[in-house]
């Protein structure tokens, strides 16, 4: 016989798990408060159809209605476990006797009185399987039954069962076993069939078994079935029951806790290789991150009956929960469970348990909430020692040489580094500070030497190499009467470089995160993502972020604020940064930000002079050229670490500015000589709004 039949529990007091239901049962039949009609409700296997005959036995009980039924009497001998039954309780079927002629034949005899019983007790089992007929068909019997007439009704979806009907009844909700319930049962089972079983075969068992009694005594009647002398052993109970290894599950929680990928896939092989189905794995990985997320965040889980894990394997989920970490936990748990729900019905569900693994381990693959916890949960329980080199050492400020005794400490891109190889290597840190004047033995139009800004940051394809900066030098300097020298203040000492403090994200970090830049401003200004397209990082100096943008109808509305604001508030939401945003042409022409150009120092008799500007190439021409030689003799002595300026290029002819409306007149001269006919004007914002339709692809909001 089964073990979840020849145990089946003959009292309340045998019912395992269920006190919540079996005491105010027996409560209720010691004081003769009987209802006509029950309803036992709860997952399968849980002890509802073996309630229900409790119940019919105590109530047909000579010596009841009881809660301990005498056992001796011909009704307790009949309804035990095991016994014939009784002619007047009835057990039906509804998953197969739930149409509406069973439902009316089952009404035609309740009105018969019992035969021998004080009751006559009918277990409907499946209730939920009635159809809605055969519920309308028992409705009236139920709502006023005879006085000898008692209804059970057990089903694991109460919701389906007619509301008129469950609102007459009285409602038992069952539920199933925790595992500090459910292993006394079962050792208490195997002591009595003398069958000697290892420690670690009990959470298999209570684990397969989901908490169902009956379902755990059947897993474990297959077990004692099948074991030898020595009992059911461990490794037995792996293959019976198909659960993967406890030495390959910590195997893949050691790969992940290190970012091991060769260690993961080599226990992703091991498992293939023992012929596990990859879902399983993924099931049984799910169920090690359960228990290590709870053995984080409680402690003492194993004490309080939340996990049931042996002893020995304690200590160490408890140093894997610790090294991973309850981010890191939170998110593998997340992909294992998306991917669970992939790998159903799929052809190759390794392969999308190999690309669970991959997710687990690359973090920075995903833009999630998940994800970024988890590599801030990396960067805090990173020791203090293996932190990068560019988090101690201050960074060069934009534009500067790179230092030769080391390498430079951010990126420089190829474009730049001709220009910045030609300048002479001068230390990082003097190239950095602000420039001092000369000394007082030096002439005095030394004081006016003439200053290069910083370039500004551009596309290789837009600056040429080859074309010099353009000097701003003071023409009433040069030629106005030596002044008295006087004394040259100090300059005040530099600033702590911002590199010192946290490193934030280099330009290559930022451009290959735009496209998450540009999903933030969609998210904010739909208006603002219209004009971004096109808009490319060429630097990054501080806390400035340069951006450039070669269309200067798109560049004009970034005057706005509210765009650059959007702009800035996308930019802080991806890096958390809060950086200043300048968008500019590519050349040097700005349309939002600060100036971050160092301003050169003076004495204090001279009179201080606006700062150099710059201005596009395509305007360069406005400006009249300098009728002096290029080797004038009045130019300001160099100092003897200056850089010799190459020759000044010739001017470029100043381009004849022309306006929009002439533009569209000449285009529609031309085409009416070519047609022959006068075309009519068209309005400039429609020309406007379908060079944006045909050239970026936008639409109107």
């Amino acid at each position: 016989m089964a073990l979840y039949r020849k145990y089946r529990p003959a009292t309340f007091a045998e019912v395992v798990g269920q006190e919540h239901v079996t005491e105010p049962l027996s409560m209720a039949l010691d004081s003769g408060r009987v209802n006509h009609a029950y309803l036992f409700s709860g997952p399968r296997g849980c002890g509802k159809t073996s309630s229900a005959r409790i119940l019919a036995r105590s109530l047909n009980c000579e010596q009841g209605p009881t809660s301990t039924p005498c056992g001796v009497c011909n009704s307790c001998v009949a309804l035990a476990p095991g016994g014939p039954g009784n002619l007047d309780v009835t057990e039906m079927d509804a998953a197969s006797h739930g149409g509406v002629d069973d439902a009316r034949e089952l009404r035609d005899r309740a009105f018969y009185a019992p035969a021998e019983s004080r009751y006559r007790v009918f277990i409907v089992d499946e209730a939920h399987m009635v159809t809605p007929q055969g519920f309308n068909a028992l409705l009236k019997i139920v709502e006023e039954p005879p006085e000898h007439l008692i209804f059970i009704f057990a089903t694991t979806e109460p919701e389906k069962v007619l509301t008129t009907i469950r609102s007459r009844t009285h409602h038992y909700p069952f539920r199933l076993l925790a595992p500090n319930v459910m292993r006394p049962l079962l050792e208490r089972i195997t002591s009595a069939e003398q069958v000697a079983v290892e420690p670690q075969v009990y959470p298999l068992v209570i684990r397969a078994g989901g908490g169902s009694p009956r379902d755990s005594l059947s897993i474990m009647d297959q077990l004692l079935a099948g074991s030898g002398p020595e009992g059911v052993t461990y490794q037995r109970a792996l293959g019976l029951l198909g659960v993967t290894d406890t030495a390959l599950i910590d195997a893949a929680v050691d790969a992940l806790a290190t970012a091991d990928g060769a260690g993961l896939f080599g226990a992703v092989e091991k498992v293939m290789e023992a012929g596990h189905d990859p879902r399983r794995f993924a099931t049984d990985l799910l169920e090690r991150f359960r228990d290590l997320i709870l053995l984080h965040t409680v402690p003492d889980a194993a004490d309080r009956g939340l996990i049931d894990v042996p002893q020995d394997v304690r200590e160490s989920m408890c140093g894997e929960a610790a090294e991973l970490g309850l981010a890191t936990l939170t998110r593998c748990a997340e992909v294992t469970h998306a991917s669970l729900a992939e790998m159903r019905g799929a052809t190759s569900p390794r392969l999308l348990l190999e690309v669970m693994c991959a997710r687990m381990l690359l973090p920075a693959a995903d833009d999630s909430q998940a994800a970024l916890l988890q590599r801030i949960e990396a960067l805090e329980s990173r020791p203090a020692g293996t932190s990068a080199t560019s988090a101690t050492a201050p960074a060069p400020a934009a534009g500067d040489a790179p230092s030769s005794d080391g390498p430079p400490s951010r990126f420089v891109r190829p474009s730049r580094r001709p220009v910045e190889a030609a300048a002479e290597p001068t230390p990082a840190a003097e190239a950095s500070a602000p420039v001092t004047p000369p000394a007082p033995s030096s002439p005095p139009a030394a004081a006016a030497a003439p200053v290069t800004p910083p370039a500004e940051p551009g596309p290789a394809a837009e600056s040429p190499p080859a074309e010099p900066a353009r000097t701003v030098e003071s023409e009433p300097v040069l030629h106005r009467p030596a002044p008295d020298p006087e004394p040259v203040e100090s300059p005040p000492p530099a600033p702590a470089p911002a590199a010192q403090a946290a490193p934030g994200p280099s330009v290559e970090e930022v451009r290959t995160a735009w496209p998450k830049v540009l999903r933030a401003v969609k998210d904010r200004s739909t208006v603002t993502f219209a004009l971004m397209p096109n808009v490319q990082v060429l630097g990054l100096a501080g806390d400035v972020l340069h951006l450039g943008l070669p269309i200067p109808a798109l560049l004009s509305r970034f005057s706005d604020q509210q765009h650059v604001g959007n702009l800035r508030e996308a930019v802080r939401e991806v890096f958390g940064t809060q950086w200043n945003v300048e968008v500019g042409d590519g050349s040097g022409a700005r349309t939002q930000g600060t100036a971050t150009a160092p301003v050169q120092q003076r004495s204090t008799g001279e009179p201080r002079k606006a700062p150099p500007t710059f201005e596009r190439r395509s305007r360069a021409g406005d400006q009249r050229p300098d009728p002096r030689p290029a080797g004038r003799e009045n130019r300001a002595p160099a100092h003897h670490d200056d850089i010799p300026l190459p020759p000044e290029p010739d001017p470029e002819p100043a381009p004849v500015e022309v306006s929009e409306e002439e533009m569209m007149d000449a285009a529609h001269r031309e085409d009416a000589v070519s047609g022959g006919t006068s075309a009519p004007r068209r309005d400039p914002e429609e020309v406007a709004l379908e060079l944006l339709k045909n050239e970026l692809g936008a639409r109107p909001i």
